[in-house]
């Protein structure tokens, strides 16, 4: 099950577990997928994130499971820090989603992310989270949220 915690983690004296030393991170999973450093910038709808970055390197709803299922979470006050079995990590942080008049909502208290997963004709699926619960949910495909990008190396 997912280990949810608050406070700091733990550093490890391995240089290869600080994200910044490279663009994508290995947290050991099963798949091999590696997952971006950081966030691309901006809030996309998904329509606008099929056409500017390819379906390959947008996680599906199995990455954001895989993660959740072999990461341990560490509330850090604006996001999660996402560790994996290696002691590598990468921080998903809280950036909120654009509301249907441009208005940013709830920015360092939830973080919603694209999947490249369709969900029907109207919604796609979607990983959000809070700092006391996480959860794979369909939302509007014309909603405007985070993106943050995956390498599968399989």
């Amino acid at each position: 099950q997912i280990a949810i915690t608050s406070g700091p983690v733990v550093g490890t004296s391995n240089a290869s577990s600080q994200p910044q030393q490279s663009e994508y991170v290995d947290l050991g999973l099963p798949s091999g997928t590696l997952w971006k450093n950081k966030n691309e910038k901006g809030y996309y709808n998904w329509f606008e994130a099929r056409q500017k970055f390819t379906l390959e390197s947008l996680p599906s709803d199995e990455d954001f499971q895989e993660l959740q299922e072999f990461c341990t979470w560490t509330w850090n006050g604006n996001g999660y820090i996402v560790k994996g079995n290696n002691g590598n990590y990468i921080v998903l942080p809280a950036l909120g989603r654009r509301g249907d008049n441009g208005d940013l909502k709830y920015v360092g208290t939830d973080g919603y992310y694209l999947s490249a997963d369709p969900c029907g004709v109207y919604y796609s699926w979607i990983f959000c989270f809070s700092s006391i619960d996480m959860d794979i949910s369909n939302y509007g495909i014309y909603g405007r949220l985070s993106v943050r990008l995956v390498m599968n190396t399989r």
